[in-house]
């Protein structure tokens, strides 16, 4: 249940309050967004106060017309507030236009569903396919993440073949429902498997890059981003070239991810072309707030050589991206890229900024990239 209350002032002032069924004495109560204010998608960074013995509490201040978007959770994904039918929320949302108090109550925590009657309404992880992890991944001025590998059907047997390579960002989000931030999984394995056993596209290794909280500062335009390219590009694709039966040359090589993860997936294929030839960027913040990565694509005096794909939803988030994917677009079309050769855009207006929406549009960049 969600109450909201507008106050109407000029301050533009959002109280949280939740309000749990149940909390041991020794847990807390946490707010994860996408912001900074709110973590940054870090699922413990953020505490709510105890005001009461029944009620937490915290105050933000937002700018107006701020689109602010978060989950609740005890301090880890694994313990994130469930609905009433014991199911994984999609994102909490508001767009700021006044003093404004949100209040929620919550009944169930995924930490919790276990002990409960249905506990099948959660994922329980499931990867189609072989996967190998590399733990904690270090590079130069970033903080150490995950790598998962899935490789295609066949690899092991076919040991003369290599293989093109797509580094996927988020990459906890990818493969299994179990690591997805939000309980669901791109099933980009089960579409890729699907895809290569009917003779549709080629066999390609697939690498997941997990994100970490700092999360918008290396995805964006940041010395923290170009950090983070820097390890991608210098570090992680040498070792993947070397430890697995790649094609390494660029035109083999590709990126993707979604939103933020699409603006870097932008950045690595403008950024670093000599190593990458194709990205697909899903949802991207090209251009929001105070993200802008059209006016380098602007300013750039030149052409680059690439295969791109973007594609947008058109429900909350998703219109409030529209501009800048639009800006982006135009700036490609002035530049002289042509739309069926150089970049492939495609909308679907009734999507939603999710994993789900992302999982039903994967087909269409491995198809574009990988087809026979």
């Amino acid at each position: 249940m969600i109450l909201s209350v507008s106050l109407l002032a000029q301050d533009k002032l959002v109280t949280i309050t939740v309000i749990p069924d149940t909390i041991a004495p020794d847990e807390r109560i946490c707010i994860a967004g996408n912001n900074t204010a709110l973590g940054n998608w870090n699922p413990g960074l953020v505490s709510l106060e105890k005001m009461t013995p029944s009620a937490w509490s915290k105050t933000f201040t937002f700018k107006e017309n701020q689109n602010i978007e978060f989950k609740l959770t005890k301090g880890s994904w694994n313990s994130e507030a469930l609905t009433e039918n014991k199911s994984v929320p999609g994102n909490y949302s508001l767009t700021v236009s006044g003093d404004t108090t949100l209040i929620y109550t919550v009944k169930y925590w995924k930490s919790d569903v276990r002990d409960l009657q249905s506990p099948t309404s959660l994922p329980t992880g499931k990867v189609t396919g072989d996967v190998v992890y590399h733990k904690q991944m270090t590079g130069e001025y970033i903080l150490p993440r995950d790598v998962v590998v899935w490789l295609p059907p066949g690899y092991d047997t076919n040991t003369g073949k290599r293989y093109p390579v797509l580094y996927m960002h988020d990459g906890q989000n990818i493969f299994d429902p179990a690591s997805a931030s939000f309980g669901v999984d791109w099933q980009i394995d089960e579409t890729a498997d699907s895809l290569m056993k009917n003779g549709i596209i080629r066999d390609v290794i697939i690498v997941g890059i997990y994100s970490t909280w700092e999360r918008m500062l290396e995805y964006t335009n940041t010395l923290k981003g170009h950090y983070y390219m820097k390890f991608v590009a210098d570090k992680l694709k040498p070792f993947i070239d070397s430890a697995y039966r790649t094609l390494p040359d660029r035109e083999n090589t590709a990126t993707g991810g979604s939103s933020a993860g699409g603006l870097i997936s932008f950045m690595l294929l403008w950024e670093h072309n000599d190593l990458f030839l194709k990205a697909a960027c899903l949802s991207p913040a090209f251009k929001i707030e105070e993200i802008d990565y059209v006016l380098p694509v602007k300013n750039f005096n030149g052409k680059k050589d690439f295969l791109l794909y973007i594609d947008n939803g058109g429900i909350e988030l998703e219109a409030r991206l529209q501009p800048g994917v639009d800006d982006m677009i135009s700036a490609l079309r002035d530049k002289g890229y042509k739309e069926g050769k150089d970049f492939e855009y495609f909308a679907d207006k009734n999507a939603y900024h999710n994993e789900a929406a992302w999982a039903k549009r994967v087909w269409r960049f491995l198809e574009l990239f990988y087809k026979k």
